[in-house]
């Protein structure tokens, strides 16, 4: 087995909901997620294990354009991102963190529709589950699934959070800086 060990370079980005972390690797962004969220450790073991490396503050040059289309979101210029991701996971997961990045701007879809547009109605729970495991939070949008009723289900950022966003992504949340 190789020696060798990735350097996941981690950069913390203010928002106006909070600060995220985030961190990238040679070919792109591979987290970005709230500061304040309970498990982050688990996510920093998660990606240090996925890609046999050690995390250390510094730069990349994948965090300019995370800072400025993270900034072009806020200010209500962007809604599709183009920043390059390194997601690792299972196949099913690749599916749905993909089907999750068709899900439009200011757009709410529910787990089952999002089982729907995956071919696969039975797959409820597992799509709900494959969405927790998202790493990358607003860039592939999970904050736009909601339960069956349109109720806010699970936000691994809060659930305030998720409604702050799809509030802002309808553009009914005021931006007071």
């Amino acid at each position: 087995m190789s020696q060798d060990t990735a350097t996941i370079f981690l950069t913390h980005v203010e928002t106006p909901i909070g600060t995220m972390v985030a961190c990238a690797v040679e070919h792109g962004l591979c987290l970005l997620e709230f500061a304040d969220r309970p498990t982050l450790d688990k996510q920093f073991a998660s990606i240090k294990k996925l890609f046999n490396g050690q995390i250390v503050e510094g730069e990349s040059s994948y965090f300019e354009m995370l800072h400025q289309q993270l900034s072009e979101y806020f200010e209500r210029k962007r809604k599709v991102f183009s920043i390059p991701l390194v997601t690792p996971g299972t196949d099913f997961q690749q599916l749905v963190w993909k089907e999750l990045q068709k899900v439009p701007y200011g757009i709410t879809r529910s787990y089952k529709q999002q089982s729907i547009a995956l071919n696969n109605l039975e797959a409820i729970r597992a799509v709900a589950s494959a969405n927790g495991m998202n790493r990358i939070a607003i860039i592939i949008p999970c904050h736009r699934i909601v339960g069956n009723n349109g109720d806010l289900t699970g936000y691994a950022g809060g659930l305030w959070r998720k409604q702050w966003l799809l509030d802002f992504e309808r553009g009914t949340q005021r931006l007071d800086f």
